[in-house]
């Protein structure tokens, strides 16, 4: 298995591309059935391909991470060769960004000395999915990029 095994809830929310996967495979809902009480390691290997084949379409389409933690953002636009990263932090331990209060404090303090960016850019390895797939893994999320055009524009500006 590539990336991780999708949950109990998410493969209901995908039933139907899963029973489509199987269809594919030429497995009927009889088969299936058979397969699941029969040959248990058979249906996870099943179970486990689909899951990769969806979050290789969910990493290859996904265009934006963000990560928050207590004193940074971190924002990614994910480009075909690199990811760019534009790195919020906040140097003032009174503040939690991840409350609203310490959000709305920094919404309120961008110009602030206390409030740091930073930019960068980096390569993918040779597996530029499993390098998405890693940042999701420690916390990023996929989002359509309003934080991070925000923050773009606002540092092109300065």
């Amino acid at each position: 298995m590539k990336y991780q095994r999708l949950s109990k809830e998410q493969l209901e929310e995908l039933h139907v591309e899963f029973i489509n996967f199987l269809a594919t495979q030429s497995i009927t809902a009889e088969e299936w059935s058979d397969i699941k009480e029969n040959k248990p390691h058979v249906a996870e290997e099943e179970i486990d391909i689909f899951s990769d084949l969806v979050w290789e379409k969910v990493l290859t389409n996904a265009q934006y991470l963000e990560h928050f933690s207590k004193d940074q953002i971190h924002l990614f636009e994910l480009h075909d060769n690199e990811m760019c990263l534009i790195a919020v932090k906040v140097n003032n331990d009174a503040i939690d960004i991840t409350t609203k209060e310490g959000y709305q404090w920094l919404q309120g303090n961008l110009l602030n000395d206390e409030v740091v960016f930073y930019n960068a850019s980096k390569e993918y390895s040779d597996d530029k999915n499993l390098d998405k797939f890693a940042l999701i893994q420690k916390g990023a999320n996929i989002t359509k990029g309003e934080l991070y055009r925000y923050f773009a524009n606002m540092i092109e500006n300065r």
